[in-house]
């Protein structure tokens, strides 16, 4: 499956999931919109800065909010082009992991909390990209060849003018089961916030959903600010997640990495650091 996404002519080195490469065995349903996949573009030469970018590192303060919890320590979040993405997190009540895997041909992830059990995410809350590192979110968008990608038009997004897009990946070859092709489709939706002026990211949305559900929509946005230059790249040292309109993760990065080279093991299912 890397073969697949070594292949892909664009001029930065990002990688789609390979769950979006396993589905590339016909043409899309309906087609994208080019206003929109240029605007996708454009944001992410303003990310790259016409870079190659195989890695990105960020760490920094963190702060943890669920239900009546609310802690703050430290973060650290690794992102491995075409392998996968890490966030740990280290607070009062002990480390929290989530790793997502990209690398194989289903993709794959877990999570630990304070017990250091590692525990299997649901297989249709890893259908979109967790959003840390946006240049790769783009990229993974911008490569799916049965993306569709529309543009939606300018838009008010927490008091910042942006442009609005949104993508989602089709099933053609699940054309014999409607409803399952529709539900899929619906799973794999990203929309993405591009300031107008700059047109960097400044958020993305999606949905997550029960374990045992997935028709259940719980929406999730992140949003980033406080972009600042990184060996001529963009990125955002303020990441904030919000899940059903609640903040739940407020990473605020005080240093950043990029090309160091990370090592594929890292981002094993399960695996320790």
């Amino acid at each position: 499956m890397k073969s697949i996404a070594k292949s892909l002519t664009i001029s930065f080195c990002f990688f789609l999931p390979a769950f979006v490469a396993a589905q590339q065995s016909s043409a899309p349903t309906q087609p994208s919109d080019p206003s929109a996949g240029a605007l996708l573009s454009k944001s992410l030469a303003a990310l790259s800065g016409g870079n190659q970018i195989t890695d990105v590192t960020l760490s920094g303060a963190a702060r943890r909010i669920a239900g009546s919890d609310d802690e703050s320590g430290t973060a650290v979040v690794k992102s491995l082009a075409g392998t996968g993405t890490r966030l740990d997190l280290t607070l009062p009540s002990g480390t929290r992991t989530e790793i997502r895997n990209t690398s194989a041909a289903l993709i794959a992830g877990s999570w630990s909390g304070p017990d250091g059990i590692s525990r299997a995410a649901a297989y249709h809350n890893l259908l979109t990209d967790p959003g840390w590192a946006p240049a790769f979110t783009i990229a993974s968008l911008l490569s799916a060849q049965k993306a569709v990608v529309t543009y939606v038009g300018p838009e008010t997004h927490d008091g910042q003018s942006v442009i609005h897009v949104t993508a989602s990946q089709q099933f053609p070859d699940l054309a014999g089961d409607a409803k399952t092709a529709s539900l899929m489709q619906h799973l794999t939706q990203t929309d993405v916030y591009l300031d107008a002026t700059t047109g960097l990211p400044g958020a993305i949305t999606f949905n997550i959903h029960a374990d045992n559900n997935a028709n259940l929509d719980i929406p999730v946005e992140i949003r980033f600010s406080d972009y600042r230059p990184v060996s001529g790249t963009q990125i955002p040292f303020h990441v904030q997640k919000f899940i059903n309109n609640s903040l739940a993760v407020d990473l605020q990065f005080i240093s950043a990495t990029v090309n160091s080279g990370l090592s594929s093991s890292i981002f094993a299912v399960g695996g320790a650091q």
